[in-house]
C-alpha cells in the first residue's frame, strides 16, 4: 500500500513538473514570436455593414491590433482620416478599411449641381485669394468674328473649396448647375483669358439693413385727435297734460 502510494506521488510530481516545463517553453515561444513580429498598432475596420457611397459614421467602425510588421500606409490608424469620407464599395463587419477604398464626400449643396475645378494657369488668373463659401464673378476675353470681346460670363458663383499646394493658393472648385458646367469647361479650355473676381459678398444685405435703419428713423405721423361731436340739442319740455273736466252731478 505504501509502495503504490509512493509511486502515485512520484507520478503526480513528475506530471506537475512536466506541465510547468511545458508552460515555460510555451511562454518562451510566444515571447520569441512576439519579439519577431514586433509591437502592434490599432487599425480601423468595419464594425457593422457600411453601404457604399454613404457617409461613414463613428459607430460603424472599430479598431483591431495588427503587428507593425504588416502595417502599410494604406491602413487607417487615425480616426480623423474617416471624417467626411464614404466607401466606394460596401463593407462587411471586420473588413479592414484602407485609403484606396475611401473617397471624400461630395460637398455639393444641390444634387443637380456639379463641381468644376478651376486652377490657376496662363489662361486663368485670380485677382484675390479666395476661401470656401466665397462668391465670384467670371470674366472672359475671347475673339468673336475676329473681334476681341470681354464680357461677364457668370456671376455670383459659389466657391465650394480651395486647392492649395505647399500652403500656396492654386485654384478653386466652383459649384455650378449641371447645365452651366459644360459651358464653364468650354470657356476654361478655349477662351483666350479667364479672370476670376471676388464678388462683393454682403453688399445687398448691408443695403437692406441700411434701408431698414433709415425707415426706422423716419418719424411716424402723430395720430389725429378725435373730432369733437357737437352737443346734443336739448329736447323741448313736455307739455303738461290738460286737467280732467269736472263731472256733472
Amino acid at each position: 500500500m505504501l509502495e503504490s502510494k509512493r509511486k502515485a506521488i512520484i507520478f503526480i510530481t513528475l506530471s506537475v513538473l512536466l506541465a510547468i516545463l511545458a508552460g515555460v517553453m510555451f511562454l518562451q515561444k510566444v515571447k520569441a514570436l512576439n519579439n519577431q513580429l514586433g509591437d502592434t498598432t490599432p487599425v480601423y475596420v468595419a464594425k457593422t455593414e457600411i453601404p457604399s457611397r454613404e457617409l461613414i459614421k463613428p459607430s460603424q467602425v472599430k479598431t483591431i491590433e495588427i503587428p507593425n510588421k504588416y502595417i502599410t500606409n494604406k491602413h487607417i490608424i487615425d480616426k480623423n482620416k474617416l471624417a467626411n469620407r464614404v466607401s466606394i464599395i460596401p463593407l462587411s463587419p471586420d473588413d479592414v478599411i484602407t485609403t484606396n477604398m475611401l473617397k471624400e464626400a461630395s460637398t455639393v449643396r444641390d444634387q443637380n449641381n456639379r463641381l468644376v475645378t478651376v486652377m490657376s494657369s496662363e489662361k486663368v488668373s485670380f485677382d484675390q485669394l479666395l476661401e470656401a463659401s466665397d462668391r465670384v464673378d467670371i470674366i472672359i476675353s475671347h475673339k468673336f468674328d475676329d473681334k476681341p470681346k470681354t464680357e461677364l460670363f457668370m456671376s455670383d458663383v459659389l466657391v465650394s473649396s480651395v486647392g492649395t499646394k505647399n500652403g500656396n493658393f492654386k485654384g478653386v472648385a466652383l459649384e455650378v448647375s449641371a447645365e452651366d458646367a459644360p459651358k464653364l469647361i468650354h470657356m476654361q479650355n478655349y477662351a483666350d483669358s479667364v479672370r476670376i473676381l471676388k464678388a462683393n459678398v454682403g453688399r445687398s444685405e448691408s443695403n437692406n439693413e441700411q434701408k431698414k435703419s433709415e425707415e426706422s428713423k423716419t418719424e411716424t405721423p402723430a395720430p389725429k385727435a378725435p373730432e369733437k361731436t357737437p352737443p346734443a340739442e336739448p329736447k323741448p319740455a313736455a307739455k303738461p297734460a290738460p286737467a280732467p273736466a269736472p263731472k256733472k252731478e
